[in-house]
């Protein structure tokens, strides 16, 4: 009798495990589906930014790594999509927003900022956003002043 309610206790716990994991689930969208969505202007939404496109970071040390997030909202009536997010660097590392935002979901743009070896002074980085939205590119800027 103990061996079969083990049993059983173990096979509800698979089960429930099973069910969190699917709920969890963040549906994605190929690149293929995000590159159609933001060419068919039938699909275009609008952006609201949260925070300003510009960032200052002030003052920070050389080799010091800083984590730089800019909040939106899909401020249109159509599901927001980002085909690319890039930077104009390789100091600068993007995460793209992989899941779609639906009208009124706010989202974040985050990435990381590494001053290993740069030169001391300010600096100016640029991240591109590329979204299903008129115009189609945003530019996110933030500046940092590198010391020793």
């Amino acid at each position: 009798m103990k061996k079969l309610f083990v049993l059983l206790v173990a096979a509800a716990s698979l089960i429930a495990c099973k069910n969190i994991d699917k709920k969890n689930t963040v549906p994605t969208l190929s690149q293929e589906e995000r590159n159609k969505a933001i060419m068919d202007t039938a699909n275009f939404t609008s952006i609201q930014w949260l925070d300003s496109t510009f960032k200052n970071f002030g003052k920070i040390k050389e080799g010091q790594v800083i984590e730089v997030t800019f909040r939106f909202k899909n401020s249109g009536a159509k599901n927001l999509i980002f085909s690319n997010v890039s930077a104009s660097c390789g100091c600068t590392v993007p995460e793209k927003p992989e899941a779609p935002y639906a009208p009124g979901e706010e989202g974040m743009i985050k990435a990381k900022f590494d001053s290993q070896g740069k030169p001391h002074g300010e600096v100016r980085k640029e991240i591109f956003a590329n979204a299903n939205t008129n115009p189609g590119q945003h530019t996110l800027t933030f500046a940092v002043e590198i010391t020793d």
